[in-house]
């Protein structure tokens, strides 16, 4: 290989570090939510605002998921799940990750303000600070119910998105925001269940490390009954309409159940878990995307039919197996990567 080459090489490596960083999976997932914000106001975006919206949200979210990894990195160094990292395997510094992070949230945040209004761009740089500081410096660390309030973070990408297209917050997003805060620990604790070696090898005390088996899928069963009636209140206020509040019904029947046999599950068996964890993934995928559609009947301008339509493209290539995805790779596609 000649030396051009090599420098080639190692550049593409460098910056698929510094993309690792990003946690693009997560950023993806929070992006499709704050579209399906945005496109479900009445107000209309010109195309160009629109797309620096959605890059902006974007950004911040890779800038909240860098500064999580640099904060995070002796906690990653000790976890299976996450000793292949970047800073822990040293092929980004943490200063470096430092750096990447602020400066990529502070651009994200500047350009949201220009291109649309400033509560947008208040909101992303809340949601930043909230996962950084709140949740990943001090609540993970600190109480068992580290994800629960932690993942509100991650239920904001919808709110921002609404904002960025009317400049004010509204019960819709509100609603959508209930749905992902919601959905958050059951789908973080049944992946935990099978990591609690992980968790407890690297003293975070979430929930089944502290409170054992039995008290988690207890919790995962509560939360779930109080998601699938949460993801029922677009249609109930009149958001969505009945082909909406079909789909989510059913999705949430089978959530409900799948809680349900975890909680009845004895503790030696890893399969109930992973199911729930498994089906949590495109259940929230299934649902948003219905309420896209619902929206997009004949109301959307071209612009935003295409920016729908290229998301839940990308999202569903990242969610649903098909015939060149593997079980793994659709596993790891979660806010498990927190």
């Amino acid at each position: 290989m000649s030396s051009h080459s090599a420098d080639r090489l190692a550049e593409h490596r460098r910056l698929s570090d510094f993309f690792e960083l990003t946690k693009p999976r997560v950023m993806l997932l929070a992006v499709f939510t704050a579209v399906v914000g945005l496109i479900s106001t009445h107000d209309q975006l010109d195309p160009l605002r629109a797309f620096i919206a959605v890059l902006c949200i974007a950004a911040g979210a890779g800038a909240a998921g860098a500064l999580n990894m640099w904060y995070d990195a002796d906690i990653d160094a000790v976890m299976t799940r996450t000793a292949m990292r970047p800073i822990p395997r040293s092929r980004v510094s943490k200063v470096e990750a430092l750096v990447f992070g602020v400066v990529l949230g502070t651009i994200a945040v500047v350009a949201l303000a220009l291109a649309t209004n400033l509560a947008a761009a208040a909101l992303l740089a809340c949601t930043i600070l909230f996962y950084v500081v709140v949740y990943t410096a001090w609540l993970k660390r600190a109480t068992k119910q580290n994800i629960v309030i932690g993942g509100a973070a991650g239920a904001l990408p919808p709110v921002i998105g609404w904002a960025a297209a009317t400049g004010e917050i509204g019960l819709e997003p509100l609603t959508l925001f209930l749905i992902i805060f919601l959905w958050t620990p059951p789908h973080f604790w049944a992946l935990a269940l099978n990591r609690t070696d992980d968790y407890a090898r690297a003293s975070v005390p979430m929930l089944p490390v502290v409170a054992g088996r039995a008290a988690t899928t207890r919790q995962i069963l509560i939360y779930s009954g109080l998601l699938v009636l949460a993801s029922e209140l677009p249609w109930v206020l009149g958001f969505a309409g009945t082909i909406y509040g079909a789909i989510a019904a059913i999705c949430g029947a089978l959530f409900l159940l799948l809680a349900l046999q975890l909680n009845r599950s004895i503790g030696t068996d890893r399969r109930a878990p992973h199911r729930l964890f498994a089906f949590s993934i495109p259940y929230l995928f299934v649902l948003f995307a219905a309420l896209l559609v619902d929206h997009g009947g004949g109301s959307l301008s071209p612009m935003r039919s295409s920016l729908s339509g290229y998301i839940v493209g990308s999202v569903h290539a990242e969610l649903l197996p098909g015939a060149v995805r593997s079980t793994h790779s659709f596993i790891n596609l979660s806010t498990g990567e927190v």
